[in-house]
């Protein structure tokens, strides 16, 4: 459980972000400061009010009293005006910040962080979370500034008044503050439990949506019906949990003030009170500042809900901004490569996996070679091709290009140097155009563009379509074919013409015709570049220069393709299966 210190680092942290626009975050605070002060003036004016007008019927009284009633509530409204709009434009700003400091860090998180958080979490994170962190850093301290002054203002007054019946006051408060503790620790766990809860419960949805046509097709709706039912369920217990935490507060509050004010009028009309100095003005004033002393610390008891939601908010989401971004050390930069890629002994695990995915592997690829990886599902050759971008780096060993440690590069000079087509093609909800020369700037021409489409073979459909280039594709161009979508992947790695080329079954959803159309283009540009493949169809990789066959972490066997038939060993039995299934 978090310390009261932590809390006040939080919230310190927060209003950390309100420096930059400190000018209307004081104009607002001035206001509310004048909004506190203006509570104590009602009760204060009562005494006059009464005593003067009513008792003694003077008549600067009569004339001044309606006349500043009227001013109190012209500035108690130009002050909420005041406080309300400067803090709302405020909390805009702060969460537009934290928003994009938080999608910063999205950016550059390393892989492995994805590994280990799910995609419907961080989401959460960057929407739900920083919501409620807006209510912790503005409303809640409106309310904070304002009552407390209000309350501290009361007080005196009452003092003021008659000290003897005041004292009552000492026994109630410290009772208020300590009922409001209580609650702030069983609130904030519960916030903590409720926030992870909706990461979880994004998670499933967004599983679900993306996922349609298999639950559709696999009947999986009973089971995605229970998946959500019981996350969702669970947020609702834990909502009703900080409900009736949050409705107990008041009226225990509540309570404790009757209790105080019916001390206070027991001795104040009892016959053998000594308050004689109290007039009936000042009777009614002291009576009014005790019933108004109920409403800020009312208020005040209620803000430790939100105050806690959005400290656990703000927690989960420095969790986000102070996780560490990809190691990018290196001082070294590199224009264009040659395309050499050297693996020195490199071995590789997950985190927190004791069973190694690379074991030693070494291996040199010449610049402009092209390089098959074969072997069974799980060998480790995405994970190998993902070392050389630093996707992830090595557990041991090293990786170069052209002779560079892989570490001693920018990262973001190393990954111009390589161009990446996957299986699972990633796409935006863009124009074709667009995805094809996604991320490139300036943009090249369109003549550029079409050729890039033109060698992957994708021209063929885009002039199908109503707006060719200028076509939208929907989210992860869903509007495309599985061939369709790898085409676009294949001209956005094209265009590039980075000196690296890795394709990861990058043709595994196109037909014959379009696979060995696509074959030749990348044959005839093989001159360009270095080529790495990762195939399960072995058909795909015969044309290699040379191909490796990894099974379990290692490089098992290493040749052309007629020299590995001819050897006879893993690549042959592979080979013969897929010929047989054929």
């Amino acid at each position: 459980m978090r310390t009261d210190s932590h809390s006040l680092y939080l919230y310190r942290r927060l209003l950390g972000y309100t420096r930059v626009y400190w000018k209307v975050f004081v104009s607002g605070l001035v206001a509310i400061v004048v909004l506190g002060l203006s509570e104590p003036a009602l009760p204060a004016l009562l005494k006059p009010l009464l005593d003067g007008t009513f008792v003694e019927r003077d008549p600067q009284y009569l004339f001044w009293m309606p006349i500043l009633i009227v001013l109190l509530f012209l500035v108690r409204g130009l002050a909420a005006f005041a406080n309300q709009t400067a803090f709302a434009w405020v909390a805009s700003k702060v969460v537009h910040d934290i928003r994009a400091q938080m999608f910063e860090r999205i950016l550059s998180l390393p892989a492995s962080y994805y590994d280990r958080h799910s995609t419907g979490n961080v989401i959460s994170k960057l929407t739900f979370d920083v919501t409620q962190v807006m209510n912790a850093a503005t409303d809640v301290l409106t309310v904070l500034v304002r009552d407390s002054i209000a309350v501290i203002g009361l007080l005196i007054f009452v003092f003021w008044l008659d000290w003897r019946l005041s004292t009552i006051l000492l026994v109630v408060v410290p009772a208020i503050a300590w009922i409001v503790s209580v609650f702030a620790r069983r609130l904030r766990q519960l916030n903590r439990g409720f926030q992870a809860n909706i990461g979880d419960l994004t998670h499933v949805l967004e599983e679900s949506v993306r996922g349609q046509k298999v639950v559709k097709i696999y009947g999986g709706a009973p089971y995605e019906r229970e998946r959500f039912g019981h996350r969702s369920n669970r947020a609702r217990r834990l909502f009703f949990k900080i409900a009736v935490a949050s409705a107990a507060n008041t009226p225990i509050v509540e309570i404790l003030g009757a209790v105080a004010m019916a001390v206070v009028i027991y001795i104040g009309t009892s016959p053998q009170d000594s308050c004689e100095s109290l007039t009936v003005g000042g009777f009614v004033a002291f009576f009014g500042a005790i019933a108004m002393l109920f409403s800020p610390l009312k208020r005040l008891t209620k803000i430790n809900a939100p105050l806690q939601r959005g400290l656990a908010a703000a927690e989960s989401v420095f969790q986000l901004i102070d996780e560490q971004g990809e190691p990018d050390n290196g001082r070294r930069s590199l224009a264009r490569a040659e395309g050499e890629v050297r693996l020195e002994h490199v071995g590789f695990r997950y985190a927190d996996e004791e069973e190694r995915v690379l074991d030693d592997v070494s291996v040199l690829i010449r610049p402009r070679e092209m390089v098959a990886l074969v072997g069974p599902s799980g060998s480790g050759k995405s994970t190998l091709t993902a070392l050389i971008p630093r996707l992830y780096d090595p557990s041991e060993g090293r990786v170069s290009i052209d002779g560079i440690d892989l570490k001693e590069l920018r990262l973001a000079d190393l990954r111009a140097q390589i161009a990446l087509v996957s299986q699972e093609v990633n796409l935006f909800n863009d124009t074709i155009a667009g995805n094809i020369a996604y991320g490139m700037d300036p943009r090249p021409a369109e003549a550029d563009i079409i050729a890039a489409a033109r060698a992957a073979h994708a021209l063929e459909f885009i002039e199908r379509l109503p707006n060719g280039l200028d076509t939208l594709i929907g989210e992860d161009g869903l509007r495309l074919s599985g061939g369709q979508r790898q085409r676009i992947a294949l001209a956005r790695a094209i265009l590039k013409d980075a000196p690296v080329l890795i394709l990861d079954e990058a043709t595994s959803a196109l037909d014959t015709e379009s696979e060995r159309a696509v074959q030749q283009s990348l044959d005839e540009q093989r001159d360009r570049r270095t080529t790495i493949i990762i195939a399960h169809r072995l058909s795909t990789v015969e044309r290699a220069d040379r191909i490796l066959v990894m099974d379990r972490g290692r490089i098992v066997e290493s040749g052309s393709h007629a020299e590995l038939l001819a050897r006879g060993g893993l690549y042959a039995r592979l080979y013969q299966t897929q010929f047989v299934e054929t």
